[in-house]
């Protein structure tokens, strides 16, 4: 219609242009020179150049966490991860994985039941290097001190990559404190679990070079709730043999080998080994209805498997299932944590490349002062979380081998990290996307995968809630965990006015606690465990930003808001890494 209106209005008695003679608006379009600067308009011009290769592990943060830990005769290593992850083919086998979704094949072409389910070959590849270099059972087996804290570090490397498959080494690693609470099973499965030789593809698991381990806990009717879980385990005649039936509602990498299952037994609710193949190279029955169309973490399966006369072997005494499955959930919870460091990590060193590459407003973004102030509150979030987990990392593994101090530690210290932690990472990768302006928001730029990555961590593993009451839970029943928490702070006493105010506050406040204000109580934990270690640890002006924003609320509601004399230029140059 408007065209339409626009026609009518030509006035009859204009000459029009003849249907062989060129038009002016043709002339200038084959004449680009005619009045102006020639121009090519598919020349790139203010774009940055890709980041790939860069160094992952070229993080102030992860080495001294690495070296402080004790672990510093890992750090060949974790360089030669950090430059793998950072590398053209690992970014494209990451990419490629999440790009090309995992598919499930219930049947062979003869109605036959396989319950498989195939992978990108960038997914095995994935996992290839991962197991290879430790991420999986592999710490378990070195008796050198720091060896958790190796498997950390390189985890925060390595986890530049992608997520998805760091769920079943996760798992892997996991499991296997759990399975030593049966040694007979331990003493078959270990070795397996704790090798570096990935093997994908179901057969009978001694006779693989390695295997991987998988959890199944939560039903459709408890979620968390694991005690009203309905799957059941009834007895057979062979001693520790059971059968169970029933049905599990989250069951991720179900290509694992084993898993541990938790089923009511006739004493309760029971630890559980399931095969995926039998000893006998049998196929152990595992139905997968379906898997889940999931926010993120795209490139890993994750299924709802029913178990109908499953084999499965005692794992613990009967009806202490969640005591014996709970080391597990700490090994996990401390991985969700470190996912999440990583996932703030990868993506702040995306935000700082394209802001060093683009200007805007005739400058650098870099140069631009709100710019600065955004990278500069992300960096402080990023070392803060870093350091956390590289400490919480070293608590575990002297834990493991019988610190009775650090074991208090470790048990209220994961959980607030787990809780704190991952609540941030969503919030700092939306932050991180926007520094790409309309470029973060498109697929190629990988923010997206990264943003819908975000809220999983704080999901997995027991939501916000189920960790701040867990806290609750350990300060009531195990009081050595809230002595182990002051003594840490207490190592930070008198170096900063306002972590020494924050530490008189939470102490106040720990005999008030309540449920409904547990989650504000871990919020608190978190600052002032994350401020102690800066203050102990990193450079001045990264400890006095932190303190003077989480602690003395010298802050805004939103990334970006350090105030006018935060030392931004050092606290820039120690976080973004040198890139392309």
């Amino acid at each position: 219609m408007v065209y339409t209106l626009a026609q009518s209005r030509t006035e009859p008695s204009q000459p029009q242009p003849s249907e062989t003679e060129p038009s002016e608006t043709q002339r200038l379009q084959a004449e680009p020179s005619r009045g102006q600067a020639s121009y090519v308009t598919h020349d790139v011009v203010n774009q940055p150049p890709p980041l790939a290769p860069y160094d992952a592990a070229e993080d102030a943060a992860l080495l001294e966490g690495l070296r402080r830990e004790r672990a510093g005769w890992a750090e060949p290593d974790v360089r030669r991860i950090g430059l793998l992850a950072g590398g053209v083919e690992a970014q494209e086998w990451a990419d490629l994985a999440n790009r090309h979704e995992p598919v499930l094949r219930t049947h062979d072409r003869y109605g036959r039941r396989v319950d498989e389910v195939d992978f990108h070959p960038s997914w095995h590849e994935l996992m290839r290097v991962a197991v290879a270099e430790g991420q999986a059972g592999a710490p378990w087996a070195d008796d050198r001190p720091g060896a958790h804290v190796a498997r950390t570090a390189g985890g925060l490397a390595w986890g530049h990559t992608e997520a998805g498959h760091g769920c079943p080494t996760s798992m892997t690693y996991a499991a296997v404190p759990a399975l030593r609470r049966q040694p007979e099973l331990a003493a078959v499965y270990e070795p397996l679990l704790t090798s570096r030789a990935y093997e994908p593809g179901l057969r009978t698991p001694t006779e693989k070079r390695g295997l991987l381990a998988g959890m199944g806990m939560t039903e459709k009717q408890g979620g968390s709730d694991v005690r009203t879980n309905t799957t059941t385990a009834a007895p057979t005649a062979e001693p520790g043999v059971y059968t169970l039936r029933g049905h599990k509602w989250f069951t991720s990498a179900p290509m694992c080998d084993v898993f541990l299952v938790l089923a009511q037994a006739p004493g309760g609710l029971s630890c559980f080994l399931v095969p995926r193949v039998l000893p006998d190279g049998t196929r152990n029955t595992f139905r997968i209805q379906r898997l889940k169309d999931k926010l993120g973490n795209r490139s890993n399966a994750s299924s709802e498997p029913e178990f109908d006369g499953t084999v499965a072997w005692l794992v613990g005494p009967e009806g202490q299932g969640v005591k014996t499955i709970i080391e597990m959930v700490n090994c996990t919870r401390l991985d969700c944590v470190t996912m999440s460091a990583t996932l703030m990590r990868k993506t702040l060193v995306e935000a700082g490349h394209h802001v060093r590459h683009r200007s805007a407003f005739g400058a650098r973004l870099l140069d631009q002062p709100l710019m600065r102030n955004v990278l500069a509150d992300l960096a402080l979030e990023s070392e803060a979380a870093t350091t956390l987990t590289l400490r919480l990392a070293g608590a575990a593994d002297r834990a493991v081998r019988g610190d009775a101090g650090e074991q208090a530690f470790r048990r209220i210290a994961t959980a607030v990290g787990k809780y704190w932690v991952t609540k941030r990472g969503p919030a700092f990768t939306a932050e991180a996307l926007e520094c790409l302006g309309g470029n973060g928001y498109v697929e190629d730029s990988g923010m997206p995968r990264h943003y819908r990555e975000a809220p999983l961590l704080s999901i997995w593993e027991g939501s916000g809630n189920v960790n701040a009451l867990d806290v609750l839970r350990a300060l009531s029943r195990e009081p050595a965990t809230a002595d182990a928490l002051f003594g840490e702070l207490a190592l930070a006493q008198g170096a900063d006015a306002r972590l020494d105010t924050a530490v008189v506050r939470l102490k106040a406040r720990l005999g008030e606690a309540t449920p409904a204000g547990a989650r504000r109580l871990v919020e608190q934990m978190a600052l002032a465990l994350q401020a102690s270690l800066l203050v102990r640890h990193a450079p001045p002006a990264v400890a006095d930003a932190f303190c003077a924003t989480r602690l003395a609320g010298d802050w805004g509601h939103s990334f970006g808001t350090l105030p006018d004399g935060a030392d931004l230029d050092t606290i820039l140059d120690r976080s973004l890494p040198p890139t392309n």
